[in-house]
């Protein structure tokens, strides 16, 4: 069984839900509010991102709500997969309000999973992606090697052969109490580069003959590694929720400084051969806290994310995974 999170009992109102194609090595994530719509926007670090409404998570953009955020392989094929929580949302009575009905709003970001695992011809679909959304929840979330993280793979800088498994990570960062905030991140890990721990020793990436850690950006520098051999098979996908309500322009404020746990914990992150997209969203309405403090939290969420993304993955096909044993 894989190991299993719980975001419960904090006030984040969101539920996340999993659809796995194993045979095919690839999958889907949906977060979405549990009852209610969420505040969102988002921060591209990545130059080779797919994504699906980003625009409307602009902070200047009229739209001040979301219904879902679907994270999928797939590449840009994974797109498709949205139309599924379009159809439980509407389903279900969520979305925009216009006359005759909804409109749900569900932003959406890819990440290239088409090799080296499973089948290229496998991608998600509408129906995995709705069993997804209908299936979230707060509590007993899957981690490791399923939903979006299920064809993820870390350390293809040196080539397919030499890198290891990735996988969805859930973490939760921040003070409790009434003047506390706290972050909950989920975060799918399918990077170019290698991904360190809180020291900065290397637990995954590209390997060496003699099966040691490679350090992928001493490797690029020497000339070791060309990027173009990985381009367009990376990306790290993440969302950060808050507990207390912030703007949107605050949220991108907060996407922004997450993009930190980024660079600490993947090197390198935000390539022009990454697609990373982290999107940060909060309740509606409710009680407010520090910009900061929330800053620091949704860092914090992330980094560990990260790292239980990569310590939970369990390996395949030739690839290993920390999980293994």
């Amino acid at each position: 069984m894989s190991p299993r999170a719980a975001l419960d009992g904090h006030g984040f109102g969101i539920a996340v839900g999993h659809a796995t194609d194993s045979d095919g090595g690839t999958g889907v994530t949906v977060i979405r509010g549990i009852d209610a719509p969420m505040r969102a926007s988002a921060h591209v670090l990545g130059r080779a991102t797919g994504s699906r409404e980003l625009a409307l998570l602009e902070p200047a953009a009229r739209n001040d709500r979301v219904d879902a955020i679907m994270l999928t392989g797939g590449s840009a094929y994974g797109l498709d997969a949205a139309a599924g929580v379009m159809r439980w949302m509407e389903e279900h009575g969520r979305g925009f309000p216009v006359p005759g009905g909804v409109v749900p709003i569900v932003p959406a970001a890819v990440l290239f999973d088409l090799i080296p695992l499973g089948r290229f011809d496998a991608r998600p679909t509408a129906e995995m992606a709705y069993r997804a959304c209908a299936g979230a929840t707060p509590s007993e979330i899957e981690e490791g090697s399923v939903g979006a993280g299920t064809g993820c793979t870390v350390g293809k800088a040196a080539g397919p052969a030499q890198c290891m498994k990735g996988g969805v990570g859930v973490a939760i960062a921040g003070t409790e109490g009434a003047a506390g905030v706290m972050a909950a991140a989920i975060v799918a890990v399918n990077a170019f580069g290698h991904v360190c721990d809180a020291t900065g020793k290397i637990i995954a990436g590209p390997r060496g003959a003699d099966g040691s850690m490679i350090d992928t950006e001493r490797a690029i520098m020497s000339g070791a590694v060309a990027g173009p051999r990985a381009a367009s098979a990376n990306t790290t996908l993440g969302v950060v929720a808050l507990n207390v309500a912030f703007s949107k322009v605050d949220l991108h404020q907060i996407a922004r400084a997450a993009s930190a746990a980024f660079y600490r914990r993947i090197r390198p992150a935000g390539t022009s051969y990454d697609g990373d997209v982290i999107f940060a969203v909060s309740p509606m309405e409710g009680r407010t806290a520090p910009l900061l403090s929330a800053e620091v939290a949704a860092v914090a969420a992330v980094e560990g994310a990260i790292e239980r993304a990569v310590r939970f993955a369990k390996g395949r096909d030739g690839i290993p995974g920390l999980a293994e044993g």
